[in-house]
């Protein structure tokens, strides 16, 4: 029987989690347990997995900005340096927990808009959090834009919506081939054409966007968004909140999220099913395989 295809959109903060220290160690350890969630779902889906890379990127940033005898490198190219280093931890610790499967990890670059009103307000959150008076400091020393991120601050970057996939037809043969794909990595590189050629654009695109989109390309029968919460909830963080269990784009449309954390994956999610999608599943990493069962996380239809 012919295995289903589901995309699963993995999120930076599930690899670094939120207060870790941004080690090499620390960032193992996370996507074993990562992996073990995954591959539960890979022995009964075709797997094309998407992961996240703010922590990755915005520390690469960092430690580039600290080396003054170079001109520090932009960000497409530092995203596409994540693209490789959490890519080889995946792919080595997929070969670790199953050896007989086929995980192969593809560079991909992803075309955005030059015009996208997104380079004029950025909202993408990348790197370590703040206090208020560490984020101000480094905001005037390096010309950043800071915003709030829960009860801390950070830096953030453009974040323009996707509009291909360069390598899209590589990756539709490895998953005929029977490979768990790892590709469009941190929202994938971003890139423009100019005068026919392709060239990085400073960015940082949004994994779910980018998620959403390739599923969408590849018919997937489900998107899943694996996040740090259980669920979708209405008034998050409020005595009144409650979790939404099923639900639809229309229910959704009526209910405010933040736009830092849950309103990306809502929009990618939303999205995706109003374009023919089946269904997306958002929930807590451990419950990958229950959410796609309607066990557990929230389930989104076209209702």
């Amino acid at each position: 029987m012919n295995k289903q295809t589901v995309v699963i959109a993995l999120g930076g903060n599930a690899l670094l989690r939120r207060g870790e220290p941004l080690e090499a160690g620390v960032q193992r350890h996370n996507i074993q347990i990562a992996v073990k969630a995954i591959c539960e779902v890979a022995q009964n889906y075709k797997v094309v997995l998407v992961h996240g890379n703010g922590p990755q990127v915005g520390l690469l940033a960092l430690q580039g900005l600290e080396y003054k005898q170079v001109a520090p490198y932009p960000l497409d190219v530092l995203g596409s340096e994540t693209q490789g280093m959490i890519g080889y931890m995946l792919m080595q610790e997929f070969k670790n927990q199953m050896p007989d499967i086929n995980a192969t990890c593809m560079l991909t670059q992803m075309t955005v808009d030059p015009n996208d009103p997104a380079f004029l307000n950025p909202t993408k959150p990348i790197g370590p959090i703040y206090t208020q008076d560490e984020a101000r400091t480094l905001a005037e020393k390096y010309n950043w834009t800071i915003k709030p991120d829960g009860d801390h601050f950070r830096r953030v970057v453009p974040s323009p919506e996707p509009t291909g996939i360069i390598e899209h037809q590589a990756i539709t043969t490895l998953i005929e081939h029977g490979h768990l794909v790892i590709c469009t990595g941190g929202g994938g590189i971003p890139v423009q054409y100019d005068n026919g050629q392709l060239v990085g654009v400073e960015a940082v695109i949004d994994k779910d966007m980018s998620a959403a989109l390739l599923a969408k390309q590849l018919h997937a029968d489900a998107l899943l968004i694996l996040t740090d919460t259980d669920a979708v909830y209405h008034d998050w963080g409020k005595s009144s909140q409650r979790a939404l269990r099923n639900t639809t784009p229309s229910e959704l449309s009526q209910y405010q999220f933040e736009q830092g954390s849950m309103g990306p994956k809502i929009q990618a999610s939303c999205e995706f099913i109003k374009q023919g999608g089946k269904v997306v599943g958002i929930g807590a990493l451990e419950d990958g395989l229950r959410i796609l069962q309607g066990l557990a996380g929230t389930s989104i239809t076209q209702g």
